[in-house]
């Protein structure tokens, strides 16, 4: 059987807690993953405070195959994501002689403290960087930590991905129930009991007529168990559907 390759993020930064910033990278990335096979299965958000990025850091490693982490490497005061990395592994971290040597090219006399940190990398980890890409993020074992700017992040997912091992990629199909959730829960329960090898959810909405439907998402990585489920939910539409 083909691995199931799994992953988690965690999501590190005051501003995205006190919703000064609103999150563009999670739906991005789950996105992504899907896409190469790879099942997204936790989301966790950390404030900028390095005992409990560390324990979320550790708690995710050990349970997923990656772990993506996004914000907090950047050169002010509050950016530790690299400090607690290297914490939750146990390994020093110092200025990254790569990195540092860019950013005298790059910056010249106005090197100052706040770029250095940018450059701290933990010992050990493999450099996520490209021409296009000023300070870098970096991979440590099954850790990907990258920066939170979102154009610089999904630059950085197209440079890591393709050395990341993936699963078998989740299909998925989708029928418009023309039905309210709550009319087809019942029947939609039996169907996903008798097909175990897919997953089936239902997602309301209000449709053009202002009135409440309900999209059905049938997923397997399986294409004749998927077919077979929807077949079921079409079928049990028509009845649900079929004039009175």
């Amino acid at each position: 059987m083909t691995e199931i390759v799994t992953a988690g993020i965690l999501v590190i930064g005051d501003e995205i807690l006190s919703g000064r910033t609103k999150d563009k990278n999670i739906g991005f990335i789950a996105e992504y993953l899907t896409n190469i096979g790879i099942d997204l299965k936790e989301v966790r958000v950390v404030s900028d405070d390095e005992p409990d990025i560390v324990a979320a850091l550790n708690a995710l490693r050990k349970r997923y195959t990656y772990v993506f982490t996004t914000g907090g490497i950047g050169p002010t005061h509050d950016d530790i994501t690299a400090d607690a990395v290297a914490k939750a592994f146990g390994v020093k971290i110092d200025h990254h002689p790569e990195v540092v040597a860019r950013f005298q090219e790059r910056f010249g006399d106005d090197l100052n403290e706040a770029r250095l940190r940018m450059a701290r990398i933990p010992d050990g980890a493999d450099l996520i960087q490209s021409a296009t890409i000023l300070a870098p993020g970096f991979k440590i074992d099954n850790v990907i930590v990258m920066a939170g700017v979102p154009s610089i992040m999904q630059a950085m997912m197209d440079i890591v991905s393709p050395k990341l091992k993936s699963g078998l990629r989740m299909l998925s199909d989708t029928v418009k129930a023309n039905a309210r959730e709550g009319d087809v829960g019942g029947p939609l329960r039996d169907i996903a009991k008798a097909h175990p090898d897919t997953i089936i959810g239902s997602y309301p909405f209000m449709d053009e007529q202002g009135k409440p439907n309900t999209n059905l998402v049938v997923r397997s990585r399986d294409q004749d168990k998927l077919n077979a489920a929807m077949e079921a939910v079409k079928a049990m539409l028509a009845t649900i559907n079929a004039p009175k």
